[in-house]
C-alpha cells in the first residue's frame, strides 16, 4: 500500500482489513493489519525483524545519499560556472535548490506526524520536493534517531483501527436473533 493512497472501505489509513491484506501476506489473525513502512515492512509493530539495524541502516542510507547528492549538485553548479553564466544567475540557482530542500524537509518531517490535510496540493508540492530532494533525505536521516519515518504516525492509526474493530466485535458478540426471543418470552409486568 503505498504512503498516499485512499482507503475506499472506510478502514484507517494505517491498518488494512484482514480481508484486503497484500497477496503475499496470509492474514493471520482478524481485524486490521499494520500498514508496512518503506525499508521497515511491518517489523515496526513489534520492533522485531532486524528493526534497530534497519533503523542505522536507513540513516547511513539516507545521509549516504544526501552526501552523493549535494556532490552531484556541486559538479551541476561547476558546469554552470564553466558555462560562465554570470553570477546572477548562479545565485538564482543556489537560492532555488535551498529554498526548494527547505520546503521539502519541512513538509517531509511533517508527512512523518501526520497525513496531508489536503491531497491534492501534496501532488502540486512534488516537483518543489524533487529539486529539493536533499532536504527530503535530510529529514529521512534525522527522523531515523527517534523511529522508523512515519512509525508514529502509523501506530496510531494502527491503534485506533484496532480499537474500532475491537469495539465493533464486543457490540456484535452473541446471536442477536437469540436475543431477540429472549426479550419476547419475558413475561410482562403489569
Amino acid at each position: 500500500m503505498s504512503e498516499n493512497s485512499d482507503i475506499p472501505d472506510g478502514t484507517a489509513p494505517g491498518a488494512t482489513d484482514s480481508g484486503t491484506a497484500s497477496a503475499g501476506a496470509p492474514a493471520t489473525t482478524p481485524g486490521p493489519q499494520p500498514e508496512p513502512l518503506r525499508f521497515f515492512g511491518t517489523t515496526w509493530v513489534a520492533h522485531d525483524g532486524n528493526y534497530g539495524l534497519r533503523r542505522v541502516g536507513a540513516a547511513i542510507g539516507s545521509l549516504a545519499a544526501a552526501v552523493a547528492s549535494c556532490f552531484v549538485l556541486r559538479f551541476a553548479f561547476q558546469g554552470l560556472e564553466i558555462a560562465d553564466i554570470g553570477g546572477f544567475v548562479g545565485l538564482l540557482v543556489v537560492l532555488m535548490f535551498a529554498i526548494c530542500s527547505a520546503i521539502a524537509f519541512r513538509r517531509t518531517w511533517e508527512g512523518f506526524s501526520r497525513r496531508p490535510a489536503d491531497p491534492g496540493r501534496e501532488d502540486a508540492l512534488r516537483g518543489l520536493k524533487t529539486i529539493g530532494f536533499v532536504g527530503s533525505l535530510l529529514a529521512y536521516f534525522f527522523r531515523t534517531f527517534s523511529e522508523a519515518p512515519g512509525e508514529k504516525l502509523r501506530r496510531a492509526e494502527y491503534e485506533a483501527a484496532q480499537a474500532r474493530f475491537a469495539k465493533r466485535r464486543l457490540s456484535r458478540t452473541g446471536n442477536p436473533a437469540a436475543r431477540k426471543t429472549a426479550k419476547a418470552k419475558k413475561p410482562r409486568r403489569k
